[in-house]
């Protein structure tokens, strides 16, 4: 009988097969060991397996046993002494998720180089997809964050690709509500434009949306601006406006995934509630607000009613959705491009720009530069093959 120092690792690598894992901890079982810590991945039928263990002594016999299981399944098998306890146990992980399209090995070296600049260890490598885009979760044990994730954005910026930073724990897994604009968000247009086609004044209107989504006019008084210009406009065109809109790609994909996972899916739009009732009704949304567009005689009287849905009142909404499914705003997920959306992306707990201007990119918790709304699936550590592909 000999005595080994414990806790002790045993690493088996090898072809993957069925029973392996069940096998090895027979073996332990019966051996009066305590599991501390275990984790497999497997990449392309190649098996690696980590066991940690305690245990008070083992004899010859038992290491004996588990090389033969090696053996017999083609397994190659390491044993090393570990501490027995770790400092990096005890320290806070977070996610970082790189996505691009592509996704080069000389941007993830940066990425890599990133995090082990500002004091990070990369704990762990989990591929999430390859279609539509390269998709990697890096588990990372740091202690500053925030330089991890400042070093991190420059690196997205020098090469072209999104990075999300954040704690990996219940705060991410908590996640139930996702929040969207709509125009250039849910939808690839603006209905306000579309309408403005109906109208003849399509120049005029499209000026005016450009300098409120920049930030550059007050929301509040563009929108009433370019609503005056649909004055007389009948009820009609409102049909018809909406039968040209176009999702943006991979948006049925994005709400069918999120509903099937049990989250809630809410649309907060500067747009108009005739459009949004329809999009809730096509695509299944459990919330949809808008402002509402006043009509008199079957025609536009150029007005809206009741109160503006705005980029404080988009925050609001947030929130106010976010009581009734009774959970905290920080486990909501907002996702818009214009600056109107900057306060509801501040208010929640992972505000998204999504393919956004750039004053809203800067502040904005992270990014998504794919016109594809199914990617920020991935943001939330979800992998390819949960997908539900339905666009």
């Amino acid at each position: 009988m000999s005595e080994i120092q414990l806790p002790l690792l045993i690493r088996a690598s090898g072809r993957d097969r069925p029973r392996l894992t069940s096998e090895l901890l027979g073996l332990l079982a019966r051996a009066g060991a305590e599991l501390e810590d275990m984790e497999q991945l497997v990449v392309r039928e190649r098996l690696t397996l980590d066991v940690l263990v305690r245990l008070e002594s083992a004899s010859d016999a038992l290491l004996r046993d588990i090389l033969y299981w090696g053996f017999r399944n083609e397994m190659k098998v390491d044993f090393e002494r570990v501490e027995a306890t770790s400092q990096r146990a005890s320290r806070r992980r977070h996610a970082v998720t790189v996505l691009g399209q592509p996704l080069t090995p000389i941007a993830l070296s940066a990425v890599a180089d990133a995090i082990s600049d500002t004091g990070g260890n990369i704990d762990r490598i989990v591929r999430l997809a390859t279609q539509p885009v390269t998709a990697y979760d890096l588990v990372v044990i740091v202690d500053d964050p925030d330089a991890m994730r400042t070093a991190l954005v420059s690196v997205a910026r020098e090469h072209h690709i999104d990075v999300a930073v954040q704690v990996n724990g219940l705060e991410r897994r908590a996640k139930r509500l996702v929040v969207m604009d709509v125009d250039s968000t849910l939808i690839a247009d603006e209905v306000i434009e579309l309408l403005a086609d109906e109208a003849g004044c399509r120049a005029e209107v499209e000026a005016v949306t450009t300098a409120a989504m920049a930030g550059e006019l007050d929301f509040e008084t563009s929108l009433r601006e370019r609503v005056r210009r649909l004055a007389g406009l009948e009820v009609a065109a409102l049909d018809r406006a909406a039968a040209r809109i176009r999702l943006t790609p991979g948006a049925r994909t994005f709400v069918s995934t999120l509903q099937r996972m049990g989250f809630s899916v809410a649309v907060v739009s500067g747009g108009f509630t005739a459009f949004t009732d329809r999009l809730k009704a096509d695509l299944g949304l459990d919330h949809a607000y808008a402002n509402t567009l006043e009509i008199v005689d079957g025609r536009l009287t150029g007005e809206v009613v009741g109160p503006v849905v705005d980029r404080a009142r988009k925050a609001e909404l947030l929130r106010e959705i976010a009581a009734v499914e009774g959970i905290l705003p920080s486990q909501a997920v907002a996702v818009g491009d214009g600056a109107n959306d900057l306060d509801m992306l501040a208010a929640s707990g992972l505000g998204i720009a999504f393919n956004a201007k750039p004053a809203v990119r800067a502040r904005a918790h992270t990014t998504v530069s794919v016109p594809r709304l199914d990617v920020i699936l991935f943001m939330l550590g979800v992998r390819g093959a949960e997908v539900d592909h339905v666009d």
